[in-house]
């Protein structure tokens, strides 16, 4: 039987993050909403909003892509606690069905050169 992993942001997961966390909401083009609104400074935040919201698969999603942008942006600004990474670590283990075409996006498996990779590719590659 196969899978069905979330391969998309939906509408609905955007509207619901907008209002929960404050969110910009998505213009008329955005086209990647969930990387513009990434924030390096609300990476604590955005892990306790996914610990403690009742949130569902296409919420916890989008909120896991928005959350990695704003890790992968710390990480280059060399701002990223490695307490955050290994809190980030254990939510994709846990959820890794909903989580499973997100992380082969980040991984970069077909790439052998880390330095034409994210900065956070490394760490997604222990998780696969």
């Amino acid at each position: 039987m196969e899978k069905n992993y979330p391969k998309y942001v939906t509408g609905h997961a955007v509207r619901s993050l907008c209002s929960k966390l404050n969110l910009k909401s998505q213009g008329e083009f955005t086209q990647d909403w969930e990387y513009e609104v990434a924030d390096a400074s609300r990476i604590t935040e955005f892990l306790d909003a996914y610990e403690q919201c009742p949130w569902d698969v296409e919420e916890k999603f989008a909120l896991m892509i928005i959350i990695i942008e704003s890790c992968n942006d710390a990480l280059v600004e060399g701002t990223c606690d490695p307490e955050i990474i290994n809190v980030l670590k254990h939510h994709l283990i846990l959820d890794a069905d909903i989580h499973y075409n997100t992380l082969h996006y980040w991984a970069l498996l077909d790439e052998p050169e880390l330095d034409n990779c994210f900065a956070i590719t490394p760490i997604i590659r222990e998780i696969i």
